[in-house]
């Protein structure tokens, strides 16, 4: 498990900046990558996520698509299988109905079906998350059902310093990570304000290694793991109950495979109760193997039972007020910790 990481500089970028910096570093150190996808070129993305790469690398390396994302999706696997290193961007995460068959039955799958002889080094990007009336086909995020099926690594970082440093490992990765965005993080001016989504990244290229939690912040009475967004409302929590005298740990994920589960349990070793916030759907998927990764090793460490804040299996609701009612807000993780706490 690793502390907050030091971020020894004064430079500021949102996390869409982070990104779009972190991907433009590689791209003028290796030839070989380059971007696709749905409105990645003049638009620049539509969550940012791509901002400025069209006039700095051309139309050869920063290619905009047709609305097929299982063609341009095949063309990136294809791509990385040849020796290139496509960045591929599936607009909203929602979308992967479409194009499932091109991401589990061969980007994932390419390297164990070939006993290891070919690779696929490419990076899929999507966005992820609710909160702003888009309704149920655009608002999930669905990261539990992508670590579900092996041979992808998945990420979602939480921070601008941790969208850097994980684009840029995602890039470098010999095979194919899965980059999830939440909208709620990215530091966009037309979205609902995030004051933690615009923070210090160093200008340097550096990597953080995928597969390892980071303490986001310390404390003794509880432990509180989540990932993206999420990460935001539980620290908010945590400076709240505070003043109550509840002193709450926040474990940031940033990976979700691999799933550092030494982090996870070393945490609640200390503080002997466990919450787990996840803006994913609570049956089957990571809440429940968060709270496995613990009750599996020692069910002894909790002292009291643990409590999952997740999406109640339902579709998420367009109507504004439906769907707060769903999403993991600070109002329902203050709730949970203070049951725990109780309990």
């Amino acid at each position: 498990m690793t502390t907050t990481l030091t971020q020894a500089t004064s430079r500021r970028l949102s996390t869409a900046k982070a990104m779009v910096e972190a991907i433009s570093q590689e791209m003028d150190a290796d030839p070989s990558v380059f971007v696709l996808g749905e409105d990645v070129g003049a638009y620049g993305g539509i969550f940012s996520s791509t901002t400025g790469l069209l006039d700095k690398f051309g139309p050869t390396r920063v290619r905009d698509t047709p609305i097929s994302e299982s063609a341009f999706i095949g063309l990136a696997i294809g791509a990385a299988v040849e020796g290139m290193k496509p960045i591929a961007e599936l607009m909203f995460v929602d979308f992967m109905g479409v194009c499932l068959d091109q991401m589990y039955n061969h980007m994932a799958k390419i390297h164990f079906e070939s006993g290891g002889n070919v690779s696929v080094p490419m990076v899929l990007t999507t966005a992820v998350g609710g909160g702003y009336s888009d309704g149920a086909q655009h608002s999930q995020c669905l990261w539990g059902t992508f670590a579900h099926l092996p041979g992808m690594k998945i990420v979602a970082p939480a921070t601008p310093y941790d969208a850097k440093g994980l684009m840029t490992a995602a890039i470098r990765d010999p095979g194919p990570v899965v980059y999830m965005f939440h909208k709620g993080v990215m530091g966009l001016p037309w979205m609902a304000k995030n004051s933690r989504s615009i923070g210090p990244v160093p200008e340097e290229s550096y990597e953080i290694e995928i597969g390892k939690a980071n303490v986001a912040r310390q404390g003794d009475d509880v432990t509180i793991v989540t990932v993206s967004l999420s990460v935001h409302h539980a620290l908010d929590v945590a400076d709240d109950l505070a003043a109550e005298g509840i002193s709450c740990e926040v474990i940031d994920l940033r990976s979700i495979v691999p799933l550092d589960r030494e982090a996870i349990r070393a945490s609640v070793a200390k503080t002997g109760r466990l919450v787990v916030v996840d803006e994913d759907y609570l049956s089957f998927g990571l809440s429940g193997e968060v709270v496995a990764s613990v009750v599996e090793n020692d069910p002894s460490a909790l002292r009291s039972a643990p409590v999952r804040v997740a999406v109640p299996d339902v579709p998420i609701p367009y109507a504004h007020v439906l769907e707060y009612a769903v999403l993991p807000t600070p109002a329902r993780i203050a709730a949970a910790v203070r049951q725990v706490v109780g309990g």
